[in-house]
């Protein structure tokens, strides 16, 4: 795991110190070496800033092939290297290190942007070929690994975090459509809430020449369709088909030149991969729990079970409301996104102790629930549920602005035709019902022009917009269906963003779980495998068995949740939200609305607790907008 840089130029020379810059601002992502490479012609230069994992000795980067002509930065990892390390040889490449990230430079040789086909893993990395004059740059299936890219000045800027871009000589400014997006449906993958700033979207490469820039998508969810082939499978073949796969996908992110943890919660996901890799490795292995002051959000009990069943060193990781004070501006500028919940912060605080515990690899349960529906919006497209009531937050927020809010009848107005496209893509029509909530609350909190322009029914329309839906929705299971654009939207763009919270403190977190191997055998498989009994995730619940305590096994899903206690008074967070949003910094915002910020804040203490509570997702975005105009200079 480290932080990549690529620019390109067509006709002006590329400075060297805007490399080192851009390098420099993620010694966080690579502090042990940072190193840098210009072309002879000076119209492109490649930066690393490295985090040894692989390949202590040999693998610093950038990488030449053999004459030089192909130079490769990577980010992440590239599974079951030394097996394609061992064909490239017996093809005739001489390898320079025995690093992982020199298999892609020879298969790029090789095969262009078709080596993708043979890598598997989660990475990032970009390729200069002199030969053709271009460069290849990519991202992996999921979208684990960040890429972002920018022109300035007629100069391409690529890279792992959107600061390096900025200290390159980017002026970051708000992007107002994107944001427009972000604060109702989620941006769309290729968009960031930074004005010329475009992220490369999860199974994309680019290849950028003098013939200009093109975005190609490699690989897609592709979700079968209903009236295509079944897979015939017995229940026991699935289930022994899915442990197979997720034994095999543990036992590849087990490798490294460097001690490997594991993330652990009171969950299915972060217990199994625990349990498979302590069946794997005969050492021990430290496992990593965050541990909150509020019971109802501390899984710390199961999580010593967990670790007491594998044999584990047990690492449990106090945090409390002080905490997320102390943090929460540096975790924002880290993650360089909005905040919801004070889960981000306590990522951020976990990710500095497991450094400190001298980890730098980390195996963690991410995306189990996209592999197998364990959401609870995927018990409500599959219907299981009946009637969902209105979400709180929204209902909280109308309670303050809706005497006011001159928009409702708009609102109302075009409520019929976004419940007919919901239904049209098979789901529930509850579940876009509490969107016009977020809509009509907006009114209250933003730039009444922007509020205008932006926070209206059509803002899910657009949503929509962004997707293939004829080739990639239409026609599929509703489960597959809603799983499909969360993968794409919330996930990709926000739940993935944590990336940049564990490499804060260059941590490189390992997903089994996201293995497109695993998530290929699991893709046809059938909603009443996904869900089933009552249970969610009952496939990899079977599968996983096993591997975990019986109280686990059949336990119910727990999010990983801070406590939503921001508002609670004497907290150190409602003192934050306080000064910050009543700051000048608040002010100058230029799409807030800070009259009505502090109308909100005045009124918290009239409010019930929960309510109080409902409110917290709404305020912590408003903080993380504030740190982030400032800290960024926007």
């Amino acid at each position: 795991m480290c932080g990549i840089v690529a620019f390109v130029s067509r006709d002006r020379p590329i400075e060297s110190d805007a490399l080192a810059r851009a390098a420099a601002a993620m010694e966080h992502r690579g502090p042990d070496l940072r190193r840098s490479w210009r072309a002879d012609h000076g119209l492109a230069g490649l930066a690393h800033a490295r985090l040894s994992i692989i390949d202590l000795v040999t693998g610093d980067q950038p990488i030449a092939n053999e004459d030089g002509s192909c130079r490769i930065v990577a980010n992440g990892e590239f599974y079951d290297f030394e097996r394609l390390q061992r064909d490239l040889v017996g093809r005739g490449h001489r390898l320079a290190t025995h690093s992982d990230s020199e298999v892609a430079l020879h298969l790029y040789e090789e095969s262009g942007p078709d080596c993708l086909r043979d890598l598997r893993g989660e990475f990032a990395f970009a390729i200069w070929d002199e030969r053709r004059g271009r460069l290849f740059a990519a991202r992996d299936r999921f979208g684990i690994k960040p890429l972002f890219y920018s022109f300035v000045d007629g100069t391409l800027l690529i890279a792992s975090e959107v600061k390096a871009l900025a200290a390159a000589g980017l002026k970051l400014t708000w992007d107002e459509a994107a944001l427009g997006e972000s604060l109702f449906a989620n941006a769309s993958s290729d968009r960031t809430i930074y004005a010329g700033v475009r992220q490369l979207p999860p199974g994309c490469f680019l290849l950028a020449s003098a013939d200009g820039l093109r975005v190609q998508k490699y690989w897609d969810l592709d979700y079968p369709r209903l009236d295509g082939t079944v897979a015939m499978r017995s229940d026991v073949e699935w289930i022994e088909g899915t442990r197979e796969r997720l034994v095999d996908a543990v036992r590849l992110r087990l490798r490294a030149d460097v001690p490997v943890g594991c993330l652990l919660s009171g969950g299915l996901d972060s217990s199994a991969a625990l349990g498979i890799a302590r069946s794997l490795t005969p050492g021990t292995l430290k496992a990593f729990t965050i541990s909150f002051d509020e019971a109802a959000y501390d899984e710390a009990a199961k999580a010593r079970d967990t670790a007491a069943f594998t044999n584990a060193e047990f690492h449990p990781i106090r945090v409390t409301n002080d905490d997320f004070a102390a943090v929460f501006s540096d975790a924002v500028w880290h993650s360089e996104g909005f905040h919801y919940n004070a889960h981000g912060a306590a990522r951020f605080i976990l990710s500095r102790e497991v450094q400190r515990a001298g980890i730098k690899v980390v195996l963690a349960g991410e995306g189990a629930d996209e592999l197998s529906a364990g959401y609870r919006f995927c018990e409500r497209t599959l219907g299981l549920d009946g009637p969902v009531p209105p979400t709180a937050w929204p209902e909280a927020l109308l309670a303050l602005f809706r005497a006011q809010n001159p928009g409702d009848a708009e609102i109302a107005a075009g409520l019929p035709a976004l419940m007919e496209r919901s239904k049209a893509l098979g789901f529930p029509e509850s579940t876009f019902g509490h969107s016009t909530g977020k809509i009509a609350a907006a009114h209250g909190l933003l730039n009444p022009a922007f509020a205008e322009k932006w926070c209206r029914p059509d803002a899910y329309f657009r949503f929509f917009s962004n997707y293939d839906v004829p080739g990639q929705i239409d026609g599929r299971e509703p489960i597959k269906q809603a799983l499909y654009l969360w993968m794409k939207s919330g996930f990709a763009n926000y739940v993935l963003g944590g990336e940049r919270l564990d490499m804060a403190h260059a941590v490189e977190q390992r997903l089994p779980f996201l293995d497109h191997v695993v998530f290929e055998w699991l893709r046809p498989a059938p909603g009443s495998l996904l869900w089933r009994d009552g249970r969610e995730k009952w496939i990899l619940r079977e599968a996983l068995r096993p591997f975990v305590t019986e109280a686990v096994y059949s336990g119910k899903k727990h999010p990983f949740t801070a406590p939503r206690s921001t508002l609670r008074d004497g907290s150190a967070m409602l003192a934050l939200a306080q000064d910050l949003l009543r700051s000048e910094t608040a002010a100058a915002v230029p799409f807030l609305n800070q009259a009505g910020i502090v109308q909100l804040l005045d009124r918290l203490k009239t409010l019930p607790e929960k309510d109080r509570a409902a409110l917290d997702a709404t305020v912590m975005l408003l903080l993380s907008i504030v740190v982030l105009h400032d800290r960024y200079r926007m």
